[in-house]
């Protein structure tokens, strides 16, 4: 890469020093400057807290089985800025990166566009000048105030809501579901999976507000037959499917995923969909690293809770040593709640960037927490303890973070394929 080509891309991550903004002006004018593209484009639009790229990993590959040119729009990445924007596997190239900042640097510098803001655009250019058949796009934070929020789509898509991001959404689960069921547009239908009879409730009022016609996918609706460390079979509407992905709560994804696809796709039977989900890929989720090594990013009360009941359901009777890290704005209440008592061991540590929260003040939160941690000096560290443990019967579990996913698959030396999907 020559040094302008790498100026550019630093101009493209330091917009993040203007940080998170909630609004859809400095989006709709960049998009205005660019020349709309979103306009030409259809898209499915998808917000929650928990579940969102895997819905979208799912539905990516169900469209791209039944002949579909499917764009995909995700945040954040684990490596590369390249995995957030894909077309049929293939993700943007640095070239075409560059080339959407050379042109619009201008537009980007007067109007004061954020990172966030840049990529979307970014992606709804790359998405029209590919001619996609149809978009997928996950909400950043929120959703009625999210960037992404400035498209009208053919399918509207509500996953799992609990508490996060509390500093930009709002201090209570009901302020919070009003948020991210802003996305929810006048007749446009909703998928919805069901969940806590309150949060339902919040949805399905603002669904009949804007006359949107609702699908819920009840939990109860799938079998769960079988999960171990290589992915999770189970039934629903009387079809056996296979999944890659690790977990109960992969299934109730997977669900929302083929009913959408339903919605915009005609060609979709279950042969394709089978094939799909088989080989649906979505890095850092339960992530079988080696051995007895898993990496999640989960970083949540409730995403945390999930993978832990997921290890504990493939490998019982097992200890499980934990390698943990945070960032500093996370509820550290709830996280240490639903981590007490679960683990042998639970190593804390930091990411080698500093990005995430000093090892010693980590520890200090969930020691005030009754949570007893030890401390280690790196993620390289931990691994290493790991490694050692998974020898003595013991299971190891990496999470809290999509920071130090760079160091984790350096360490197991995993080569990291950014259109496989």
């Amino acid at each position: 890469m020559t040094s302008d080509h790498q100026k550019l891309f630093e101009e493209l991550f330091n917009l993040k020093r203007f940080g998170i903004k909630t609004g859809l002006e400095h989006t709709r004018k960049l998009l205005q400057a660019v020349g709309n593209p979103h306009y030409q484009l259809k898209f499915i639009h998808v917000a929650g807290t928990n579940g969102k790229g895997s819905t979208c990993a799912f539905l990516y590959n169900i469209l791209k089985q039944a002949g579909k040119k499917v764009g995909l729009y995700t945040s954040p990445h684990l490596l590369n800025i390249n995995e957030r924007i894909r077309v049929n596997g293939k993700t943007i190239s640095n070239e075409e990166i560059i080339t959407f900042m050379r042109k619009n640097q201008k537009h980007i510098k007067n109007i004061q566009s954020t990172f966030f803001e840049t990529t979307t655009v970014m992606a709804f250019d790359h998405f029209s000048k590919h001619n996609v058949d149809i978009a997928i796009i996950e909400t950043g934070l929120g959703g009625r105030l999210d960037s992404t929020n400035v498209i009208t789509p053919e399918v509207s898509i509500i996953t799992s809501i609990s508490m996060d991001h509390m500093d930009v959404l709002g201090k209570g689960i009901d302020q919070i579901t009003k948020e991210k069921s802003g996305i929810i547009k006048d007749s446009v239908p909703l998928i919805l999976l069901g969940q806590d009879e309150y949060i339902q409730s919040i949805i399905l009022e603002k669904a009949k507000m804007k006359n949107s016609i609702v699908t819920i996918i009840h939990p109860d609706n799938a079998t769960l037959i079988r999960i171990d460390c290589k992915g999770t079979l189970f039934s629903y509407n009387g079809n056996i499917f296979h999944i890659s992905l690790i977990g109960k709560h992969q299934v109730l994804n997977c669900m929302i995923a083929i009913e959408a696809a339903k919605k915009v796709c005609d060609e979709v039977n279950q042969d394709k969909i089978n094939k799909a989900c088989r080989s649906t890929k979505w890095p850092g989720r339960i992530e079988h690293l080696i051995n007895y090594i898993y990496y999640d990013v989960a970083h949540n009360a409730s995403s945390i809770s999930a993978i832990i009941e997921t290890i504990k359901t493939i490998h019982p009777g097992k200890s499980i040593i934990g390698l943990f890290c945070l960032k500093g704005n996370k509820d550290i209440d709830s996280i240490a709640d639903v981590i007490r008592g679960h683990f042998f061991q639970l190593l804390v540590t930091s990411d080698e960037k500093g990005l995430l929260l000093p090892m010693n003040r980590l520890c200090s939160l969930l020691s005030n927490h009754q949570v007893e941690p030890t401390p280690v000096p790196s993620v390289e560290n931990g691994i290493t303890i790991l490694k050692k443990a998974g020898k003595e019967d013991c299971v190891g579990l990496i999470f809290g973070s999509h920071y130090i996913a760079n160091e984790i698959y350096r360490m197991f030396e995993i080569s990291f394929d950014t259109g496989n999907i």
